[in-house]
């Protein structure tokens, strides 16, 4: 605020203030409750309904990991191997890089069942697996995006245009945070990075607030958060202090609700100064906690940590932890490629299951393991002597959640003899989102946001509750 603004700004509330008499009082009762002193937009709010959920651990497989090495035994395609697709099953698709006359490639994984349910998993995959009980896995999910990015727009905004809030955006605005002192929407990054960046986690048009914070797994977890030299914890309270009393000053005069959100957003890295890097301190933790999650051995170590910060994170009220790991994009190697990310993921996901369970908090945290779409039952060949891999296919592909009001030892949908097609039960992604927000006693056509004249929402105009995942 300029000098000379504020000036006026004491001149016109000292003139309310020796009004006196009920003119003056009705005059300064009017312009308060125009401009209310700045609140906290991440203040826990009452979900529409009784919730089962309280948290979310959303696993993203950057690049679209394959359903048919992974989640979906198809004995058939090791029939067709090598042969072309018949012309009943080619007519009127679409891949990306190859033809649809492309040469079926068979799997070289095997599945075996897992639990008294006998879903089946890959060898890939046997500590996911091992909590098959656990876990509802829907075989027969689609969507309309056929490359990365608007692919990830659609899983995560619900729309392939970008620049629309994200699903953790959304749990954010809809349910504030539990958490005093980290963000109420937290993401955590291995591996080569997501196509689609911060896209995946962008706010959009609500507020900034609920946009997701990047938290690193070593150094310092947040970039440029500590003070600089020669800065003290007492001289940044005192400026804060200084900068809080001017916003409240214009907020009182301007009404404008957005320096709420820039209040908090400074009051919160105060004290995530604090807080955050006592998150990378572990030890508290047993030496079979770090054993299980794989923390202290590669190749499991980057993702191991995260998922021991997501467990952390959820114990201390964020609401929406995100692990994001890139990439599953095989178009040549699939066995190598796969191999090597199952060898990073898959352990530490199994603990973080288990963790939770043992501590009693599975049944309130919803986690969701899912990519933008799945791969081809048609192989991608470059050269002859070369270990082939799968196009992008969003026709039909496998994703699973687990735990927070999900039922779990089920599989949900069927894909045809070679997982080409959705065969029965389809599940949209717009699907998938009413439901997560379902768990979270969120009804997903109530969670909206007028914006140009329209109300938004996640789900756009689409999206119903898969009531078959919920107990």
């Amino acid at each position: 605020m300029h000098h000379d603004e504020y000036l006026r700004f004491q001149q016109r509330r000292d003139f309310f203030r020796s009004f006196g008499g009920m003119l003056g009082g009705v005059a300064l009762s009017n312009l308060l409750g125009a401009a209310e002193a700045p609140g906290n937009p991440l203040a826990p709010k009452k979900p529409h309904f009784a919730a089962k959920a309280r948290n979310v651990i959303f696993f993203f497989q950057e690049g679209g990991p394959s359903h048919l090495d992974l989640y979906d035994p198809k004995p058939a395609l090791q029939k067709w191997h090598g042969q072309p697709l018949p012309p009943s099953m080619s007519k009127n698709l679409n891949f990306v890089f190859v033809k649809p006359d492309a040469k079926v490639l068979g799997t070289e994984r095997t599945f075996k069942p897992y639990g008294q349910s006998g879903t089946e998993f890959s060898d890939y995959i046997p500590h996911i697996g091992a909590h098959a009980d656990d876990i509802c896995l829907i075989r027969s999910m689609h969507t309309e995006a056929f490359n990365h990015h608007p692919g990830q727009a659609l899983l995560f905004s619900g729309s392939t245009q970008f620049g629309r809030p994200t699903a953790g955006a959304w749990v954010s605005y809809g349910l504030g945070s539990e958490s005093q002192d980290m963000p109420a929407f937290v993401v955590l990054s291995s591996g080569k990075g997501t196509s689609g960046g911060s896209m995946n986690w962008a706010s959009g048009f609500l507020p900034s607030t609920y946009a997701g914070t990047v938290f690193r797994n070593s150094g310092e977890p947040i970039l440029y958060l500590p003070n600089p030299p020669g800065v003290t914890r007492d001289t940044q309270r005192a400026r804060l202090d200084l900068i809080r009393k001017l916003n409240e000053e214009r907020q009182y005069d301007t009404g404008d609700a957005s320096i709420a959100s820039r209040v908090h957003s400074y009051e919160l890295a105060f004290r995530m100064q604090s807080a955050a890097p006592q998150f990378l301190d572990f030890s508290q933790e047993s030496a079979k906690t770090l054993e299980d999650y794989g923390v202290n051995k590669e190749p499991t170590h980057p993702y191991a940590v995260n998922c021991l910060l997501a467990r952390r994170m959820v114990e201390r009220g964020v609401r929406f932890v995100m692990l994001a790991h890139a990439s599953w994009d095989d178009h040549q190697e699939i066995n190598r490629k796969l191999k090597k990310n199952c060898a990073i993921t898959d352990q530490p996901i199994g603990a973080l299951i288990g963790d939770l369970k043992s501590r009693g908090l599975l049944d309130s945290t919803l986690l969701v393991w899912a990519g933008e779409f799945g791969r081809t039952p048609v192989g991608q060949f470059e050269r002859v002597d070369e270990d082939p891999g799968r196009d992008h296919h969003p026709n039909c592909f496998s994703v699973w959640a687990a735990g927070g009001g999900v039922k779990g030892g089920q599989v949900i949908g069927k894909t045809d003899e070679i997982g080409l097609q959705v065969a029965e039960n389809p599940v949209h992604i717009h699907d998938l989102q009413a439901t997560m927000l379902n768990t979270l006693g969120l009804e997903h056509t109530r969670l909206t946001y007028r914006h140009m004249g329209r109300d938004f929402r996640l789900t756009d105009v689409g999206g119903k509750v898969v009531k078959q995942m919920l107990l």
